[in-house]
């Protein structure tokens, strides 16, 4: 039954994969420009003026008209750009799924505004570390330059499947997602 319910999870993902459209705000460059009192906490949480944005509805569609320019984040439409603060990242990935194994295998992630993403070349898994905790924060590309930070839980998932790559340093440990190999650290 356990096996069942994996494979419903990940046909649900695997159906979600390239099925939102999004805006095209790469094109789009507006004359009018200024500041929006937007922020997205490093645990995911959207905030307006200091509160909370409780509608999931609105997050997604803030979301779908975000992109990362060298200025930083900002939403844009075709008549303006406003620029907003991300303590981290600006989505947080909630739920994994895998299937196969080895260098066949493929990883899918769901961020917290519904983005689905496999792992591979166009959106690699990075692992950075604390400069003082060496506390590790691992991200997931999501489209464009924007990233998802991988929650802590799907983190552990992740560990759970890492494996040595023959060839990469003695201890190094990844993952493999649609043929790349992502490093996730060193075991000690």
């Amino acid at each position: 039954m356990k096996d069942k319910d994996a494979a419903s999870r990940l046909d649900r993902l695997a159906d979600q994969l390239g099925k939102t459209e999004l805006p095209p705000v790469h094109q789009w460059h507006p004359a009018s420009t200024g500041d929006m009192d937007l922020r997205i906490a490093r645990d995911g949480t959207w905030y307006y003026m200091n509160s909370p944005i409780n509608r999931r509805r609105l997050v997604r569609l803030l979301a779908s008209v975000m992109r990362r320019d060298d200025d930083g984040y900002c939403l844009v439409t075709p008549t303006e750009k406003l620029r907003i603060q991300v303590e981290d990242a600006p989505f947080l990935v909630v739920e994994m799924e895998h299937e196969n194994d080895g260098d066949l295998q493929r990883l899918l992630f769901r961020t917290n505004v519904d983005d689905v993403v496999a792992a591979d070349k166009q959106h690699p898994i990075l692992v950075t570390h604390h400069p003082l905790s060496g506390e590790p924060s691992p991200y997931v590309r999501v489209r464009d330059r924007l990233d998802a930070l991988i929650s802590r839980p799907v983190f552990y998932q992740l560990v759970d499947l890492a494996v040595e790559k023959t060839g990469t340093r003695t201890g190094e440990r990844g993952v493999w997602s649609c043929g790349s190999f992502f490093v996730l650290g060193e075991v000690s």
